[in-house]
């Protein structure tokens, strides 16, 4: 027996899924297929940024892997080490600072002009190109923000996976190396695999890290390409746009194939949770992965700190050049950070709500094969790079009567982000959803109640926690977003992600590092307010937190 929501919710639901998915797809796929998406990698310059974004996807998901796996073999998998709980949070933070600011703080870590390596002894001589641009830096870059996608893919299966399993290996005779290899790694390979193929997709969809290390070093990928088609093209390109979208998202259906053959090897909960091995590193395991967040956070962020309080770059960082005016010229009256800071809020608080909202009638009448058709265009939507998204909100926009003037609006912006995280907000309340005695719904019908009403009275209340969930977790990541909105913005709607680019492609570096500076500022404010809210929400609702 299910919970019934009614035809109304229904109606609702699947008029609300079509807009924001189906229909956008849609157009994408109509336009796409016309101009061949095949047909384009006959065009050089399309093929060498398919081959290039094939070998930053496979490299990166590659040292995501390696990485999670690791992370996930000395925090989760052996006898906790200390300070675990911090050890996790710093570890999942890469995939949840911008990537475009996370580039941004390599870069200035490396290469001559960075004002710590000038004032440490340690910045090569002048002229030297900067380490980090080019093929190998992104695929290390992409492979660090991806490597919590697997840690965080392993903690998901670990949660269900039944903790006799060990214990019966344990009574057996197996020793803690033979649980681990004989037992654990077997069935937490998929984990692995799938957290892999979310890598790959994140960085075949990645726009900022492209942009910052990718077109120094002309090693252009198809998300830059697509962007310069369109920037320089205008409406006219928008059917080659929709070609090479649709080519992006063929290079990303391996994955999915991956995630979908992992899901189905997941673990069904069962018995008691599980429990670490005894043994492993415990002091020294928090030394290794202690270091590797130097490396790979605290330097960046520290080298980023000192570019945003220099009065230029190639100024090594000193007591008598620290200064803030980088800050006051990115805060001055007429400049573009606060209006982008109102920007990014905005759009990621409006889409929170409205896609918390919208979730709870789509999770009560999923079940209903034209609703569960329907949302898995909103899946697809998600699962895609972020470009396909974009493009086909485009494409939706100026196919409507005056949609030209919405074009480069927040609207669109705010439109795309409803098409794009929708699945985002809906998975919590949906695992929510599916937990909920019927027998609450049947005993409000038996009193007289519609549908309407049992949804206000009854399932929204009991839901509430979970829609709020989700709108943490679309808040969270649209505050960050990039890849869309570079495509989308126009006067007066640029985003922080979108500033932080510009103002480096500009050659404004220091101010540039001062407004990524306030987007971390802006991030751990974020986050901080979403720990205190998690409190009161289910258990996991939030990834660094259990």
């Amino acid at each position: 027996m299910t919970v019934s929501a009614g035809r109304g919710p229904a109606g609702f639901a699947l008029l609300w899924l079509l807009l924001i998915g189906a229909i956008p797809l849609g157009r994408l796929l109509a336009e796409g297929f016309a101009a061949s998406p095949l047909a384009v990698l006959d065009q050089p310059a399309v093929a060498r940024a398919a081959l290039t974004s094939l070998a930053v996807a496979g490299g990166a998901s590659i040292v995501a892997a390696l990485i999670g796996s690791a992370l996930a073999h000395a925090l989760l998998l052996r006898g906790p080490p200390p300070a675990r709980g911090v050890l996790v949070f710093l570890s999942i933070l890469p995939v949840l600072v911008p990537p475009q600011v996370m580039a941004l703080g390599w870069i200035q870590a490396s290469g001559p002009a960075s004002p710590l390596l000038l004032a440490l002894g340690l910045a090569p001589p002048i002229g030297t190109p900067n380490p980090v641009y080019g093929l190998g830096g992104m695929i290390a870059l992409l492979g660090v923000q991806g490597a919590p996608l697997v840690l965080l893919s392993v903690a998901g299966t670990l949660r269900r996976l039944p903790g006799e399993v060990v214990r019966a290996a344990e009574a057996l005779g197996a020793n803690p190396r033979q649980v681990l290899g004989r037992v654990l790694v077997p069935l937490l390979a998929p984990a692995v695999a799938a957290g892999a193929a979310l890598a790959w997709i994140a960085a075949l969809g990645n726009f900022g890290v492209g942009v910052l290390f990718g077109i120094p070093a002309r090693r252009i990928v198809m998300t830059v390409l697509i962007w310069r088609r369109l920037s320089l093209g205008g409406p006219a390109a928008l059917g080659e746009a929709a070609a090479l979208s649709l080519l992006l998202a063929l290079m990303a259906l391996p994955a999915l194939a991956v995630q979908w053959w992992a899901a189905r090897r997941s673990p069904t909960p069962a018995g008691t949770p599980f429990r670490p091995v005894p043994g492993g590193g415990g002091l020294a395991a928090s030394l290794v992965v202690g270091l590797y967040l130097v490396v790979v956070l605290a330097v960046p962020f520290a080298a980023l700190l000192a570019a945003s309080l220099v009065p230029a770059a190639g100024v090594e960082i000193s007591a008598a050049t620290a200064t803030l005016r980088n800050f006051a010229a990115a805060l001055a009256p007429g400049a573009h950070t606060a209006q982008a800071i109102r920007n990014s809020i905005l759009l990621s608080l409006t889409a929170a709500g409205l896609l918390a909202a919208a979730a709870l009638p789509i999770a009560l009448t999923v079940r209903r094969p034209p609703v569960r058709l329907a949302s898995s265009a909103s899946d697809l939507t998600y699962a895609l790079p972020g470009t396909c998204t974009a493009i086909a909100v485009i494409l939706v926009v100026l196919s409507v009567p005056g949609g030209i003037l919405l074009y480069g609006s927040l609207a669109a912006i705010l439109l795309a982000y409803l098409a794009r995280f929708q699945a985002l907000a809906l998975r919590p309340v949906a695992a929510a959803s599916a937990r909920l005695d019927p027998m609450l719904d049947a005993a409000a019908r038996s009193l007289g109640a519609g549908p309407l009403q049992r949804l206000a009275r009854v399932q929204a209340p009991l839901l509430a926690p979970a829609m709020t969930a989700g709108a943490i977790l679309v808040a969270l990541t649209a505050v960050n977003e990039v890849t869309v909105s570079s495509l989308l913005y126009g006067p007066g709607s640029q985003t922080l992600g979108v500033l932080v680019f510009t103002l480096q492609e500009s050659g404004q570096s220091a101010q540039a590092a001062a407004v990524s500076v306030l987007a971390l500022v802006l991030m751990a404010g974020l986050m901080a307010a979403a720990t205190l809210a998690a409190r009161r929400l289910p258990p996991g609702t939030l990834p660094w937190r259990p």
